[in-house]
């Protein structure tokens, strides 16, 4: 496992069981980079994740295996699961419905597991519109029009190169912001995600 992720059961030899057979797994959410839980899994909790998408974990109070939402409908849809250097934890990247934590909290950790990056939580509010499509949202105005969308990523573009113009760094703040706001709602109706986005800036930087 050269990248360290886990993709068939073959991959769970290299992990570093305790003698007790657990590991720790790290819950995440792929969308918006919370940490959402720390819980503990098993070969076979593992093994069971990894056929049917979905989270399984290893009660140590209820000493049984458990699938993550039976009771609650509260699942994690697995994205991705990789070790960490040593192999003795994994990180589990999941998409979550409703609350992760048990007292009905989105995660286990309050508040502070939300990720310092203004643009994942921006891209988030902007998949929930795309999602939801509340009445009266400019974003869904923009996702559902197309010539109107490509007329305001024109209009911003002008405004923040008259901005920069006269060399204004307030004006030229604010004139970014709306335009890259508009670019992040074209490249989602486009298709495209800030993971894509990412990956592309990423193999250009290499």
């Amino acid at each position: 496992m050269t990248d360290r992720q886990i993709r068939e059961p073959s991959d769970l030899d290299d992990l570093r069981f305790d003698q007790n057979g657990l590991i720790p797994v790290v819950a995440q959410e792929s969308r918006t980079g919370e940490v959402l839980m720390v819980a503990y899994g098993t070969r076979e909790s593992l093994e069971r994740t990894l056929s049917s998408g979905q989270m399984h974990y290893w009660s140590r109070s209820r000493n049984e295996l458990w699938r993550k939402g039976v009771t609650s409908g509260n699942v994690q849809d697995v994205t991705s699961l990789h070790a960490d250097c040593d192999g003795d934890a994994v990180l589990a990247r999941v998409e979550q419905t409703g609350p992760a934590c048990h007292t009905d909290e989105r995660t286990c950790f309050g508040d502070g597991a939300a990720p310092d990056d203004v643009f994942t939580s921006l891209w988030a509010t902007l998949e929930a519109r795309q999602r939801e499509r509340p009445e009266g949202s400019y974003t869904v105005r923009l996702l559902e029009d197309e010539n109107y969308r490509v007329k305001k990523l024109g209009e911003e573009s002008a405004e923040l190169i008259l901005a920069l113009s006269r060399a204004a760094p307030e004006q030229i703040s604010e004139e970014a912001a709306d335009l890259l706001y508009h670019v992040l709602v074209a490249i989602l109706a486009g298709g495209t995600s800030l993971d894509d986005l990412r990956a592309e800036l990423k193999r250009r930087r290499r």
